[in-house]
């Protein structure tokens, strides 16, 4: 054993005694990977971005101090409040943006922003002002072009200023996985008019579904079952969409509506390891956002084989993106997998970042999605050992959203009997106020099998006394 071994047994046995480490900051050499300073992309002398190669995690440990590693994290709801206190509880200094104040992140972060990150002179002037080492999107409403000038400057862009740009894309991806890794998916055109997509349409053949090219969450989605439908298709997914007061004309995908069996989420880590998968979640929808998720899926093993080969097939395509780029591609990813009756299994999207229905995590993983995510962004290994369940044998957690209606303060009550229940959790996401409808908590269970899962997180959800306030009293 080394010195340094028998001095950490030494203070095992006798607490007393310091560890002596094995180098000061000083005294360690200085890695490419190991950002010491902070970066101002506006200088003109500046590094560039370190080699996707290169595998040395990053120093942690003083948020406060002289040289934290400095995280920004673009967009801060649910997602982003459970990625910063992953990060925060590595010693990472963490900085929370988004379009509005009090975000569910901002509430947790060491410092908080608001800035519309759709603007690329708001977001550049941002990522001066905070130097990141790493920005680490939530969204997809970002300025594409201000990530990647923040790589090309020597900034790590979660998982790559490339993914996010393709990601955020329904075309660039789909074209990526289907003719270019060769993947499985739903029949489908492009359109960009109403013209093109009546043809479209035609070629598909009906019941059809039209989606926006730039959006996510079912914003700006149609089934479309005849011709006549058409026209209300291409006025949803125009003003239906995210970002759709930006007046410009969306091109949107129209995909044949295939005979679903299921659909899954694999959620898959890409790190200085290598790409390893999680056990796959099943999830229930409404109107293209997520509802319920359970974990393990109840999938045979035939159809959990291809979806690993898939969902692996795809993260691998996009890393090799951004090693092409000069970036890792490092973090999670939510492949979203279509399985149909007949067994096959297609895919439909991908997220590069943790997913909603990954929040079952929470309560059936030894790490779940959110930590997975933090240590892949830092450089820090994940194999297969850290992505395992940390279920009993037969036994399924399950994730019950809690979608809330009306205007104004959302107040929850009546805890004590909606978590008496053995086997239950809660997440409460603390968002300042809903208008209209908005997800505002998560409940979360185990049971012995996935159905028993659901019922025991929808009955959570149930129990709970939830009350709307007017925001004004």
């Amino acid at each position: 054993m080394t010195d340094t071994t028998h001095e950490a047994m030494d203070a095992i046995a006798n607490p007393e005694t310091p560890i002596t480490p094995a180098a000061t900051a000083t005294d360690q050499p200085t890695s490419p990977l190991v950002a010491t300073t902070a970066v101002d992309i506006t200088a003109d002398a500046v590094e560039p971005a370190p080699s996707s190669s290169a595998t040395t995690s990053r120093t942690v440990g003083t948020p406060l101090g002289q040289h934290p590693t400095r995280v920004l994290l673009l967009g801060s709801g649910e997602l982003g409040k459970e990625v910063a206190i992953a990060l925060q509880r590595l010693g990472v200094y963490v900085v929370a943006a988004d379009s509005y104040a009090g975000a569910p992140a901002q509430q947790v972060a060491h410092a908080a922003k608001v800035v519309d990150m759709a603007d690329a002179q708001q977001l550049q002037d941002l990522i001066t002002e905070v130097k990141p080492n790493i920005i680490v999107p939530e969204v997809e409403a970002i300025a594409t072009q201000e990530l990647t000038a923040a790589a090309q400057h020597g900034i790590q862009v979660v998982p790559s200023a490339k993914v996010a740009q393709i990601c955020m894309d329904r075309e660039q991806l789909r074209t990526l996985a289907a003719e270019t890794l060769g993947l499985p998916t739903t029949p489908y055109r492009f359109a960009g008019s109403l013209e093109e997509l009546r043809a479209g349409a035609e070629q598909i053949g009906y019941p059809c579904v039209v989606k926006p090219v730039m959006s996510s969450s079912g914003h700006g989605q149609s089934v479309v079952r005849s011709a006549d439908q058409i026209d209300a298709a291409w006025k949803e997914a125009q003003e239906g969409r995210r970002a759709a007061s930006e007046g410009d004309t969306s091109r949107v995908i129209v995909e044949q509506l295939v005979d679903l069996d299921a659909e899954l989420t694999m959620l898959t880590v890409a790190s200085s390891a290598g790409i390893v998968t999680c056990e796959p979640i099943g999830q229930r929808q409404e109107d293209g956002d997520y509802r319920e998720s359970w974990q393990p899926a109840d999938t045979g093993m035939r159809e959990l084989e291809e979806a690993r080969r898939i969902a692996t097939a795809a993260v691998q395509g996009l890393v090799d993106v951004s090693t092409q780029n000069n970036e890792h591609g490092w973090g999670v990813y939510g492949v979203e997998l279509f399985v149909l009756k007949d067994g096959t299994v297609l895919f439909n999207e991908v997220s590069p970042r943790p997913h909603d229905t990954g929040m079952v995590t929470m309560m059936s993983q030894r790490l779940n999605e959110f930590e997975l995510h933090a240590r892949a962004i830092l450089g820090l290994p994940i194999t297969a050992d850290h992505v395992t369940l940390a279920l009993p044998k037969h036994t399924a957690a399950a994730s019950h959203a809690i979608v809330v209606e009306g205007d104004g303060e959302v107040e929850f009550g009546n805890l004590d009997v909606a978590l008496a229940h053995a086997g239950t959790d809660l997440r409460v996401f603390a968002k300042p106020v809903v208008h209209g409808h908005r997800r505002m908590g998560v409940a979360l269970a185990a049971g012995t099998d996935p159905l028993e899962a659901r019922v025991k997180a929808s009955q959570v959800a149930q129990e709970l006394a939830i009350t709307v306030v007017p925001a004004n009293n």
